[in-house]
């Protein structure tokens, strides 16, 4: 067993030195964040960027609007580009996005992508608890689409992480943690089922002044007007990137994106999409009422985020990464868990050749995992459905 977790640990340090020497070339060849002439590159992080030029001129209302973010991306980047790169955020993400924007834009990106690097990896090791892990998750292929893309993947994977790494010993602490996650409200759907059904009221209050008071001091400072633009961008978010394919199908890591992508018509995918969703919370809600051991609740929820929504994309995955860690806080992995978690490598690289989501199974193999040990305790779960 021990000969088998070093050859995953020297395996996934070759991996990450595999990355970091890539970026670096990426960087130096002026593939990555900056052009020949030192301009930015078309990338997610540029609308991150620009949304927070316009807020530290006091315009943070006009992110919102696609065709004034997009001529505040143009402006950065120096040129005109086709696509758009919409700012779809609560007004707590400004917070970040104009820290950001008070640096040069490398400096931001590179700083960016080394913070939330840093905060992944840490909030991983000390979950698992053991030398290696964090290089085995930092090896995961989603980690890489986050840091090219200069996306928010790592970050989210944090807040979830960290939360459900303080739920027990400081119940207040992570629901202040858990409100910060309110920046991306489709990875928080499940939170406040689980806390109700393990009990943790004080933490789920505490995640409710997180919420509210967190975004609301961010409007305070931003502009009331933002809360609404908001929730208006969502709508118009929904229809355009998941109701009809302004991205790809092949984008949206999830059921729907999968069904859509097959074939699909939408009402088919978006009744199967919510059956699974229901089907999965009802599913995590009865595990953390049993009498299971915490860590292998908090894995399963870790696992459930990605499968429950049907907007994700493969730059978020590397929640999958803190399933994964609560797991093996559990107990080592035996050759069926390290088959399956070896199995996400493919299906998130299998987006670059393949037309369908197909990290969508990356997913699915992180669940199956979770699943396969809260199984392995039927006692717990039949007292639960008793009850």
């Amino acid at each position: 067993m021990r000969d088998r977790e070093e050859l995953v640990g020297v395996v996934a340090c070759g991996i990450v030195f595999g990355y970091a020497l890539s970026l670096v070339m990426l960087f130096l060849t002026h593939v990555w964040i900056l052009d020949a002439q030192g301009r930015p590159q078309v990338e997610d992080f540029v609308a991150f960027w620009s949304a927070g030029k316009l807020a530290l001129k006091g315009a943070a209302l006009s992110a919102y609007n696609p065709q004034i973010q997009h001529a505040a991306e143009a402006a950065a980047i120096g040129h005109s580009f086709d696509g758009s790169l919409e700012w779809v955020y609560p007004p707590l993400f400004f917070v970040v996005a104009a820290a950001l924007a008070s640096l040069p834009y490398a400096t931001a990106f590179i700083l960016w992508c080394v913070a939330t690097l840093a905060l992944y990896a840490t909030t991983i090791a000390k979950i698992a608890r053991t030398g290696n892990a964090w290089m085995v998750a930092c090896a995961a292929p989603a980690v890489l689409a986050a840091l090219i893309s200069g996306q928010n993947g790592l970050l989210t994977a944090s807040l979830v992480g960290l939360s459900l790494l303080l739920l027990e010993k400081r119940p207040a602490l992570a629901g202040l943690v858990l409100g910060l996650l309110s920046y991306k409200p489709q990875f928080g759907i499940l939170f406040p089922l689980t806390l109700a059904a393990g009990g943790y009221w004080r933490s789920f209050l505490w995640a409710g002044v997180s919420v509210v008071a967190s975004n609301g001091l961010a409007a305070a400072i931003f502009g009331t007007g933002t809360i609404g633009a908001f929730l208006h961008a969502m709508t118009i978010t929904n229809d355009l990137r998941i109701a009809h394919a302004g991205m790809g199908w092949n984008k949206l890591e999830s059921l729907y994106g999968l069904l859509r992508a097959s074939g699909f018509p939408g009402t088919a995918a978006w009744a199967m999409q919510a059956l699974a969703s229901v089907s999965i919370a009802i599913g995590v809600v009865l595990a953390w009422r049993a009498p299971l051991p915490y860590g292998l609740k908090a894995a399963l929820l870790a696992a459930a985020i990605p499968l429950a929504t049907p907007y994700i994309l493969a730059y978020d995955l590397p929640v999958l990464a803190i399933s994964a860690a609560f797991l093996y806080r559990e107990r080592a992995f035996d050759k069926a868990v390290l088959a399956l978690l070896a199995s996400t490598v493919p299906s998130v690289l299998g987006l670059l050749w393949l037309p369908i989501p197909s990290a969508f199974f990356a997913s699915l193999a992180v669940g199956a995992m979770a699943l396969r040990r809260c199984y392995e305790n039927p006692g717990a779960i039949a007292s639960t459905l008793a009850a």
